[in-house]
């Protein structure tokens, strides 16, 4: 047998996913805000689960601390982060029921009615038990350090083929007797608002693993595993709160987004950000070189051997989707606002269209007479359509946001001064991305007027 516990702890780091969140629309006291919530036992085990590690064979090894009951079966369905701290009940370390409860809903394998010891209790520890029973297929012990308050677990799935035995031997030898009582487990948690909560968690989502690394910006929390030499997060540091202050100054939300906090996730390697999507079965996806997971509240990226500037692109725009969802309490929002404006924040100098579109004076009258049509796609039929049909609606819609941004403030009387601020309150109110465009433009003439508008400015500006 050539497999080392220690190798596949040391070198298999995969990042704990943050759990799967819904969104409410809660309005209070005259404000309204975003809340999140979330599954009871995923909130337990994304906090429970200290770290994972998964070799090329599949061998999955998992540690976590036992410090927090699990849920009852008949717990609330889903709840804040707040509520859910203020819940919890601690494990009593010294009640093995307790204990056993914990280890079962954690357990890749059904449990024995009674554990069993080790060959020899390791020094450093005040006890340990084997969970697995007569199962070979993985190895469950939960362990007690001396002086700690509470149990650890940890699990180790094991490949086709392992000898069982052997796999226990390694186990014993270079876990129990030379890591586990150094290995960083869970440390009281941070009490305090949603977006502490947030903070706290996304952080220990990386906090067992020496490679990766936590930094904190305003209104995000930035997670990498890059080389320690690369400058990239301290330019993601500095970018991101940079951006999400254009994004607000644009878009403004009348939500009160004080309980917000974004996760930025970014991996080292293409390997590591394909392993990402294949979790959040995203591999329609392969082609990309960051994502927002609406679901997961993360943005997720890699940086390439290409270097930075591309990628800090990409997440100028990936980033906007994230705030946009925020600030409209994740409802579905207009493709021709959602995708105009993400490209917009791109770069937001240019007004190079960067596709084959007829620019002529004749093609520009062609390309204004879909914005009416534009205005009414949801996201299905937006991206719908060849790779040249989505090519050109991504860049009519990016043609809006520019004229709205560069060309609409010098139109007289400052017909669409407010569109997306109206966008937005209209949303939000109505839970109609149609109706929210329509609340937007205010009435059929002003529509009317935009392309006309639209039209007289990009004959002036337009350029390939």
């Amino acid at each position: 047998m050539t497999f080392l516990l220690a190798s596949l702890f040391l070198t298999n780091p995969v990042p704990l996913e943050m759990p799967r969140a819904e969104a409410y629309l809660v309005r209070a006291d005259g404000q309204s805000r975003l809340e999140d919530r979330f599954s009871r036992l995923d909130l337990w085990t994304s906090r429970t689960v200290d770290g994972r590690w998964v070799d090329d064979e599949g061998r999955v090894f998992t540690l976590a601390t036992l410090s927090v009951r699990p849920p009852a079966v008949a717990a609330e369905a889903t709840v804040t982060r707040e509520a859910y701290v203020a819940s919890c009940v601690p494990v009593d370390r010294k009640k093995r029921v307790q204990v056993r409860d914990a280890i079962a809903s954690l357990s890749p394998v059904a449990l024995a009615e009674r554990p069993s010891p080790p060959r020899q209790l390791p020094r450093g520890f005040a006890d340990v038990d084997y969970w697995q029973g007569t199962n070979t297929s993985a190895l469950v012990c939960a362990y007690l350090p001396e002086k700690a308050d509470a149990w650890c677990l940890a699990t180790w799935t094991l490949a086709d083929g392992d000898d069982f035995e052997a796999a226990r031997k390694v186990f014993e030898d270079e876990f129990l007797r030379k890591e586990a009582r150094d290995i960083r487990t869970s440390a009281p948690r941070t009490t305090g608002g949603e977006a502490a909560l947030l903070r706290a968690d996304a952080r220990h989502s990386v906090a067992a693993y020496a490679n990766w690394r936590a930094t904190d910006a305003a209104a995000y929390v930035i997670l990498d595993d890059l080389p320690p030499t690369s400058p990239f997060v301290a330019s993601l540091t500095n970018e991101l709160p940079r951006l999400h202050a254009a994004y607000a100054a644009t878009l403004p939300t009348p939500l009160d987004g004080t309980n917000v906090l974004c996760v930025a996730r970014i991996y080292a390697n293409r390997a590591e950000y394909l392993a990402a999507l294949a979790l959040e079965d995203r591999t329609n996806m392969a082609w990309s070189a960051a994502y927002w997971s609406p679901s997961r509240r993360e943005l997720v990226a890699y940086l390439s051997p290409d270097g930075t500037a591309e990628l800090l692109r990409t997440i100028r725009h990936e980033a906007f989707h994230q705030y946009l969802s925020y600030a409209t309490a994740m409802l579905p929002t207009s493709p021709w606002l959602n995708e105009g404006y993400a490209q917009y924040f791109e770069d937001p100098d240019s007004t190079a269209w960067g596709v084959d579109a007829d620019l002529s004076p004749e093609g520009l009258v062609r390309l204004a007479d879909c914005l009416p049509h534009l205005f009414t796609l949801d996201s299905a039929a937006f991206y719908d359509g060849t790779d040249a049909e989505r090519r050109l609606k991504y860049r009519l819609a990016w043609s809006v946001a520019v004229f709205l941004e560069k060309g609409a403030p010098d139109v007289r009387f400052a017909p669409f001064k407010d569109v997306t601020r109206d966008y937005v309150q209209a949303l939000l109110a109505t839970h109609d991305p149609h109706a929210a465009t329509a609340a937007a433009f205010r009435s059929e003439e002003n529509a009317k007027l935009f392309r006309t508008e639209w039209l007289r400015w990009w004959t002036a500006h337009a350029r390939p």
